[in-house]
């Protein structure tokens, strides 16, 4: 397994003038102006005395900037503790001294939302954007840092070069990344990632999803959320791939010209994007009867698939090789169709604490309704007396595996079991095959009265396949089962519905869904919710705010 520093070096100085990182409709910089920035940062640190293992906190938006300043921490061996960019400024400062920071990379106007001197062990701030000090305790700082062109022709008189460019290699098992999973000021959780964790999952994505110098990324996930920071950024980077990212909040309109402009080779995103897709976009179509009786013929069905295929396509910029959806399971009338159309698409399986993926397998041999197969980076397994059938909890050992939570003792030894598997808390089978099909997270499933298992995703799944739904959360009241529906206002629009037609939805969506669903999982009522459900950085509903 080779070093992901040790790639990272090698493309910098094979791809010394081609495009590396850029925000779209923003900067653009090569290989050799990342490079030397980050020898800047190199030389700042060292000479203001920053020591390799101490902890830099980003908070900031996503930007090739925002990359840039990522990888100047962690080339240098300090810690990078990524600050999700909507964090409250509350959060970030119980965060910062949570952290043991002692400084922050941000954008100007999220530093003046803060109050830096309730985090005394900070040294500096410095602006991402403009890379201008913001704040620092010793006013010698910031002379430094102004400073910092001459110091650099200094140390490098006859210029930097390619071989220049020397990043470290022997520090396998230490501590590269403190991510925190929300900025919760009770007991936070930082998972503690080590180099050898992101080495594991880096040579696991090349060699089973390869990118290379001639291919483009967009980046749309947050980058201090670990399925972006990996998958979207250093994994692409560290091959030669030029990295784009919005820079911006993504909207329809902004994403589908970003997928023109760039045309990307794959896509990561979360089902909730593209099952939106399918309902503006195909459903209308194969829904009308003409189409509809014409997807039943043999022969004519196979052409209509392929133009609902070369269409998906092409509105992702037309070179998309696969779609890579995780986070969530997909539609079951969605997924159907994706299978129909033949969408290179399959769902993965992770979480940040494997840093994060726990189970991906090429859409040429996935398995509809599972979340692929367990990575070989990972010895994955059921905690059940019979995986293939009866539902356990996921656990996971392996170089991909954090090592505990930052400064949480308690939640670290809880992590894992006694030989050393990482508890997901999550729930799933896996087949004979080995294809890991998840029922759900532990603390949200439902006991029944009679004492079956009921997985709410489940029986959510079979509600967002009717008619005008947006999207439904099920809940437990005194044992009978409510599911809450946010209405998709864009297919009640388009259909022209009126105030009567809405009014009567609950009731036909409850009864239509008891169909296909067992005695035991009915619902006894359907609540309507005015707002979509609140989200996690990873679009995941927030179940613990719906009761």
């Amino acid at each position: 397994m080779d070093h992901y520093l040790y790639l990272l070096q090698q493309a910098t100085r094979k791809f010394w003038d081609k495009s590396a990182l850029n925000t779209i409709d923003g900067e653009s910089f090569t290989y050799s102006q990342m490079a030397t920035l980050i020898a800047k940062f190199h030389l700042f640190f060292e000479t203001i005395g920053v020591k390799k293992g101490e902890h830099i906190a980003l908070w900031a938006r996503n930007s090739a900037r925002w990359g840039m300043s990522y990888l100047a921490i962690n080339t240098y061996e300090a810690v990078v503790v990524p600050i999700l960019a909507d964090f409250t400024p509350e959060n970030v400062e119980f965060l910062l001294d949570h952290s043991d920071s002692v400084a922050l990379m941000t954008n100007a106007d999220k530093f003046n939302k803060l109050h830096v001197e309730k985090n005394p062990a900070i040294k500096f701030v410095i602006d991402v954007d403009n890379l201008k000090v913001l704040y620092c305790a010793d006013p010698g700082i910031k002379g430094i840092w102004n400073n910092i062109d001459n110091l650099f022709a200094e140390k490098y008189p006859n210029g930097f070069g390619p071989e220049d460019v020397v990043y470290p290699t022997d520090n396998w098992d230490d501590l590269a990344v403190i991510n925190y999973t929300s900025g919760s000021t009770g007991n936070p959780k930082g998972v503690m990632l080590t180099y050898r964790n992101f080495c594991a999952t880096i040579e696991f994505s090349q060699v089973n999803r390869p990118t290379n110098e001639h291919q483009r990324m967009i980046s749309m996930l947050p980058m201090a959320h670990m399925y972006g920071l990996v998958t979207e950024f250093i994994y692409p980077l560290c091959y030669g791939t030029s990295i784009y990212w919005l820079g911006k909040t993504p909207t329809p309109s902004t994403l589908m010209k970003a997928f023109q402009q760039v045309k990307p080779y794959q896509l990561i995103t979360v089902p909730l994007v593209m099952e939106k897709i399918f309902k503006s976009k195909i459903k209308p179509i194969v829904d009308k009867q003409p189409v509809k009786f014409l997807c039943k013929v043999p022969g004519i069905n196979k052409i209509i698939f392929k133009k609902i295929h070369d269409k998906m396509i092409d509105a992702f910029g037309g070179e998309v090789q696969e779609f890579i959806l995780g986070g969530a399971p997909v539609s079951p009338e969605v997924e159907k169709w994706f299978k129909l159309i033949e969408l290179p698409y399959m769902v993965g399986y992770g979480m940040t604490e494997a840093t994060p993926l726990l189970a991906y397998i090429g859409y040429k041999d996935y398995v509809a309704g599972s979340c692929g197969k367990p990575v070989t980076c990972a010895d994955v397994r059921i905690d059940s007396e019979d995986p293939e059938h009866i539902a356990g909890e996921i656990q996971a050992k392996g170089d991909n595996i954090c090592i505990g939570y930052y400064k949480n003792p308690e939640a670290s030894a809880n992590a894992f079991t006694e030989d050393g598997y990482l508890r997901t808390g999550d729930l799933g089978i896996m087949d004979k095959d080995g294809n890991i099909f998840i029922k759900g997270r532990s603390k949200s499933m439902i006991l029944s009265a009679n004492g079956q298992n009921i997985y709410p995703e489940e029986v959510e799944a079979i509600i967002n396949d009717q008619p005008y739904v947006g999207e439904s959360v099920v809940v437990d009241r005194s044992s009978r089962l409510v599911a809450l529906v946010y209405l998709d206002p864009d297919a009640i629009k388009r259909d022209g519905l009126d105030a009567e037609a809405v009014a009567d939805l609950p009731e036909r969506i409850r009864i239509n869904s008891n169909k296909k669903l067992p005695n035991y999982s009915q619902l006894t009522k359907v609540e309507i919710q005015e707002a979509p459900f609140e989200k996690t950085p990873k679009m995941s509903i927030k179940r613990f705010l719906y009761k």
